[in-house]
């Protein structure tokens, strides 16, 4: 794998760009017909005006009857109008909200992770509330667009009564926009923060409830629950200051607009008591100046939406923007399914040095965890191999120089708290229905018991996170993935500490056996996993120090008896 190119910048106005313009048919059919409607209403109170004008002058029932029809006619097209306006625009909006979705979450599932300084909790945070907040902005320009066309023909209309209504109302919209424009900037950094505090709760909830039962284990569950409540306060407090903005924009909104409607009105009566304008012309005025409220307040809104729509783009860019930590090579490896680590340098380990034969089964014997489980990242590509010194060879191939899917092909690592899904046992066993032969899986792993313990068998139902499964059902449930899966190479770390010895035993012999004539490394120290296996390394002080069997190791160093034997 080599070292990732500098991928093309994405920023959120471009995220905002590419929602626009493939949902422009949408948008268009939406723009049309919402600005139809604005019309519409816009036309009710110049036609009462209208009506009024006339019947004062014709007192005709048929004038009338045109009158009721014509009523009829624009609400009619009012309601219609808003429906399919809004049915257009909102399928649009869910459409392309689930699109950023799915590309948001396809960025954290690639097998090759990224380089975001995000929890997996908080990637969730932007594939939900944030790809929705961004899909908004498909509404949002058509409101808008239709807002300022009801504006334009309540001031065109109000203009041909008098001049200078139809100016009061441009140049009050002018006005409040110049002062909501400023204020919505305070929006879209405050809700920006907001979805960050709120992500980083989430993801503290994802951590205390994977670690919840070690918590309370060993009565560390105070202090995580002090150290989530910490992070839900400043979550809560910044959705206050949010609120606490949002609440100042809507007032000033309401307030300026509410003056404008007011000056409109006013200016209007006096024009008709100094007989400027007719009776039927201040009908008009005023009720356009009370009709103008809406619109106005939708105008005015949509730079909020505008500026929270950027702030979620710009958090789902910090995804869709990184770069993978490695680009995978175009190689396979060779057949026969050796493992080679030559000289690794990566945390702890300090220039690792071994080579598993094709078929042999190798146990390593850590004497500080944190080596295991930093060889196991290594080993599980976890760690990108430009990042670390040595190299790590499957099938004689440089593991840098293989495609991603050539080593998950080739290589399995299950890592010692492997997930478990809500699902069935047979799902958990084989996630993908391959249909691959599981019995012999469940048997070495000692997983038959769990089986037989429910009529259902393997189609019993888990529980996401296997809630209803003991530790050590879920461990064996895991291993039997691990077996199931049967590639060429496959590393277990620490796969029976949640098991009783006795099934520790079996399981060593059954794993033993299952996989001869396949690669098997077991980073563990575990008595009978080391006993079966055909020699152990012993890794102390980040370097392999010692190499023979178990027993041979038993009877002549007594660093290694003390670190093992139990």
């Amino acid at each position: 794998m080599k070292t990732p190119e500098t991928a093309r910048p994405r920023p959120g106005a471009a995220i905002l760009r590419t929602a626009l313009r493939r949902n422009i048919g949408a948008m268009i059919a939406g723009t049309v017909l919402m600005g139809l409607y604005q019309a519409a209403e816009t036309a009710f109170p110049i036609a009462l005006g209208l009506i009024v004008e006339h019947t004062m002058q014709d007192r005709s029932l048929g004038s009338l009857g045109v009158s009721i029809g014509s009523l009829a006619v624009i609400i009619t097209t009012v309601s219609l109008s808003w429906r399919f306006g809004m049915r257009v625009l909102q399928k649009a909006n869910t459409t392309e909200a689930h699109r950023w979705r799915v590309q948001v979450a396809a960025c954290g599932l690639q097998p090759v992770a990224r380089d975001v300084d995000l929890k997996s909790g908080e990637i969730l945070t932007v594939a939900t509330e944030d790809a929705d907040q961004t899909a908004d902005i498909i509404e949002v320009v058509p409101l808008l667009i239709s807002s300022l066309v009801a504006i334009v023909v309540a001031a065109l209309a109000l203009s041909l009564a008098d001049l200078r209504l139809g100016l009061l109302v441009m140049a009050g919209t002018v006005a409040i926009l110049s002062v909501l424009a400023v204020m919505s900037k305070r929006i879209g950094a405050s809700t920006q923060e907001q979805q960050a505090r709120v992500a980083r709760a989430g993801a503290k909830v994802a951590d205390l409830i994977i670690g919840l039962r070690p918590l309370h284990g060993f009565g560390g569950n105070h202090a995580a629950f002090g150290a989530y409540r910490k992070v839900s306060t400043d979550a809560k407090r910044q959705a206050i200051t949010v609120a606490r903005v949002n609440g100042n924009y809507a007032g000033t909104a309401l307030a300026l607009n509410a003056a404008l409607a007011t000056a409109v009105s006013l200016t209007a009566g006096w024009l008709a008591f100094e007989g400027r304008i007719t009776i039927g012309e201040l009908v008009m005025a005023v009720g356009l100046a009370q009709f103008i409220m809406e619109p106005l307040k939708m105008f005015s809104e949509m730079p909020k939406y505008v500026m929270m729509a950027r702030a979620s783009a710009e958090r789902m860019a910090l995804v869709l923007n990184a770069p993978p930590m490695t680009t995978p090579g175009p190689e396979r490896p060779e057949p026969g399914g050796a493992l080679e680590v030559d000289g690794v340098h990566h945390g702890t380990l300090q220039g690792v040095k071994f080579t598993v034969a094709a078929g042999e089964f190798v146990a390593v014997a850590a004497y500080q965890p944190r080596a295991a489980a930093d060889l196991a990242a290594v080993l599980a590509v976890n760690v990108a191999p430009q990042t670390y010194g040595g190299v790590v060879r499957v099938g004689g191939r440089e593991i840098g120089d293989l495609s991603i899917e050539a080593v998950r092909e080739h290589l399995l690592v299950n890592p010692y708290d492997g997930e478990i899904f809500a699902g069935t046992l047979r799902t958990n066993i084989d996630p993908s229905g391959s249909g691959r032969e599981i019995a012999d899986a469940v048997e070495a792993s000692m997983l038959t018991d769990v089986v037989a313990l429910h009529r259902e068998g393997l189609d019993h139902v888990v529980r996401d996170r296997g809630a209803n499964l003991s530790g050590g059902q879920r461990q064996r449930l895991s291993l039997a993935r691990a077996l199931a899966a049967d590639t060429d190479v496959l590393v277990l770390h620490d796969p029976t500490t949640a098991v009783d010895a006795v099934t520790e035993q079996l399981i060593a012999r059954n794993v033993a056996k299952l996989r001869r004539g396949r690669t098997t490394l077991v980073l563990t120290s575990s008595p009978a996993l080391l006993d079966a296996a055909d020699r152990v390394l012993v890794l102390d002080g980040g370097v392999i120090t010692a190499e023979d069997t178990h027993r041979n190791l038993l009877a002549g160093d007594e660093a290694y008896c003390l670190a093992v034997a139990r």
